[in-house]
């Protein structure tokens, strides 16, 4: 079996890290605490995982494959994103205290849901893992390889951000850049809203 890993693992570091709806979620959390920002990551992780089952047993490119299937994911995915933004700047206006007490509940769910319903991590998996496999082996084991992989990759990248992002926490104490802080990321995963139903 020769998977082609040096293009697959070159790909899949740039598209890890070039932030989306998951890295602004996950950071945004993080700066008000560790715990709300390993939860983020929990749930991010958590809908990568399915994503992989998904991919793994064909479902995601059954999805691809009928138009109105995959229209459906997108819609859904954008009003959450736009929602989760909407979210975002109402928490602008509140104190970090606040925020931490009514979020807490639910941000792991946010975390799935945000990696689950975006359509571009679904579409991440049927087209980068396919590129690396071999043709003459049996797909399955290498769908599930790689797949679990990316999972990996990701995950570890969590690890890495978590307590990097936590590190701003001491400059966001400023209450007017935490405010401007969470109006960008609530403007930015409006605007990730609108770029997931353009494309």
């Amino acid at each position: 079996m020769h998977i082609a890993w040096t293009s697959f693992l070159l790909a899949l570091v740039v598209i890890t890290i070039v932030p989306g709806p998951d890295f602004v979620l996950i950071t945004g959390n993080a700066v008000r605490s560790l715990r709300l920002g390993v939860l983020a990551a929990l749930g991010v992780v958590t809908g990568l995982l399915v994503h992989a089952a998904l991919a793994t047993i064909g479902l995601s490119a059954l999805v691809v494959a009928v138009p109105a299937a995959l229209f459906a994911v997108k819609a859904v995915g954008a009003v959450y994103l736009g929602y989760l933004g909407v979210m975002t700047l109402r928490a602008a206006r509140t104190s970090p205290q606040e925020t931490v007490e009514h979020s807490a509940r639910g941000v792991f769910l946010r975390g799935v849901l945000c990696d689950l319903l975006n359509p571009k991590v679904m579409l991440t998996f049927l087209s980068l893992i396919p590129q690396a496999m071999d043709p003459a082996a049996p797909p399955l084991p290498q769908a599930a390889l790689l797949s679990a992989v990316t999972v990996g990759v990701f995950a570890l990248f969590w690890v890495i951000v978590v307590p990097l992002a936590r590190q701003l926490s001491v400059v966001l104490a400023n209450p007017k850049i935490r405010v401007a802080f969470e109006r960008v990321c609530g403007t930015a995963l409006i605007g990730m809203a609108a770029s997931v139903l353009a494309a």
